[in-house]
């Protein structure tokens, strides 16, 4: 029911491929790819070189979070790198249709991220498209920031548009929060709607020397904090 999806941008680059490894052993369900150019986000991270590198380490999904713009250029390079789930920001898409699209076109899910202060009115037209909605819990391009509350009744809207489109489509999106998700929030973040979590600074931050049993740890608190959610 709920997917744990640790965020690389917190982990060890100098052993990405351990990292990566590990968490996966751990039990974490998806790797999530923070994609920053240092234009649409104030911050530069990493490309689809790094992708294919990390492709053959699991086969969980990479689950790639585009903070780029334009966004079209890049999508065929981080799909061919074997990203499984694409999303991106609708204000940094000149045609936001045309983008979802384009991922889709190309084999993988796409979705919408929505910064704290971007509407969700962006999915009105597209909801057809939308394999997942990622809603920020703080301001992308940078990792261990603090969760910001007001993204809760965020959540709940969201859920209710996407509960009610499931009723009249029969199809189900996912509904991922990223920011300050931590042991002793997720419980509150679940409950107000999202069944995906990204964790960066949660995961990664608990054990800096690639301590996978650290990462047992850290996974296991999040999965019972869900479980007092319902899962």
């Amino acid at each position: 029911m709920f997917r744990i999806a640790p965020s690389i941008l917190s982990a060890n680059f100098a052993k990405l491929g351990e990292e990566i490894t590990n968490v996966i052993a751990s039990g974490a369900d998806w790797i999530h790819f923070d994609v920053m150019d240092n234009h649409y986000v104030p911050n530069l991270t990493i490309g689809p070189m790094v992708c294919e590198a990390i492709r053959p380490l699991t086969q969980a999904p990479i689950d790639v979070h585009l903070m780029v713009e334009p966004v079209d250029r890049i999508v065929p390079d981080f799909a061919k790198a074997g990203a499984n789930l694409i999303t991106f920001h609708p204000e940094a898409s000149g045609h936001v249709d045309r983008t979802l699209g384009l991922i889709r076109e190309h084999g993988c899910q796409a979705g919408l991220v929505f910064n704290p202060a971007t509407p969700l009115s962006y999915l009105d037209y597209v909801l057809d498209k939308v394999d997942i909605v990622l809603l920020m819990s703080v301001n992308p391009g940078f990792g261990g920031q603090k969760f910001i509350p007001a993204a809760l009744d965020k959540l709940r809207e969201a859920r209710a548009r996407l509960d009610a489109y499931e009723a009249r489509s029969g199809r189900h999106i996912l509904l991922e929060i990223d920011g300050g998700v931590k042991v002793d929030n997720i419980a509150a973040i679940a409950a107000a709607g999202a069944d995906t979590f990204v964790a960066g600074s949660a995961v990664f931050g608990a054990a800096r020397e690639t301590d996978v049993h650290r990462y047992d740890s850290v996974i296991a608190g999040l999965r019972r904090e869900l479980a007092k959610a319902g899962a």
